[in-house]
């Protein structure tokens, strides 16, 4: 269920396909709701209004145009519906790439206004998790690499074990208060200055 105090960004051109969109959310229950009618200076007004969904509707857009509509999605990091009336797979493709959570052709009516909505949000929400969740991988692997280096190191300038190298780490690390990581890195650079 979509918290219907959310501020939703509706950017559309055309008045009477905008009217459908907007009639669908206040029927929805959303109150929330700001139209765009042009897209020039379009990402300072995303960023003034800081909605928390975007919908973009295009009737036929052109490829200008899109690239437009997908800046907005990589940068404002929101959930993004954009409905067209035609697409191939080069712009779906592109959609996702750009972190569209919801590319709907030839969708637009106003009592579909809302499903769309909840799973856009569901979307993002599941796709943002997931980034997160990629994001604290990529960073554990790269401190167990820094780690690595140090213990590597030690061991060698030191001539001890590798238990040892990470127990004199660890050690340091609580006695300084600061991150296993942050004295791997110490050690790490400290070798390369020293050559």
């Amino acid at each position: 269920m979509v918290d219907t105090n959310l501020t939703i960004l509706v950017i559309d051109e055309n008045p009477v396909r905008s009217a459908i969109l907007e009639d669908g959310l206040r029927e929805a229950g959303y109150t929330n709701v700001v139209r765009l009618d042009t897209t020039q200076e379009l990402l300072r007004r995303v960023f003034a209004i800081d909605p928390d969904v975007i919908l973009i509707d295009l009737a036929n857009p052109s490829r200008d145009v899109l690239e437009q509509m997908f800046q907005v999605s990589r940068t404002v990091k929101r959930p993004v519906a954009m409905f067209v009336d035609q697409s191939d797979t080069a712009m779906i493709e592109a959609s996702v790439d750009a972190g569209v959570s919801a590319y709907i052709v030839d969708g637009l009516r106003k009592e579909r206004v809302k499903p769309i909505l909840d799973m856009t949000v569901s979307r993002f929400n599941a796709f943002d998790r997931l980034a997160r969740e990629l994001e604290a991988a990529r960073t554990e692997l790269a401190e167990r690499k820094v780690i690595e280096r140090a213990k590597g190191i030690l061991m060698k300038n030191r001539g001890i074990a590798e238990e040892e190298a990470y127990a004199l780490l660890r050690k340091t690390a609580m006695n300084e208060k600061k991150k296993l990581v942050e004295i791997a890195q110490s050690v790490v650079t400290a070798a390369q200055l020293l050559g």
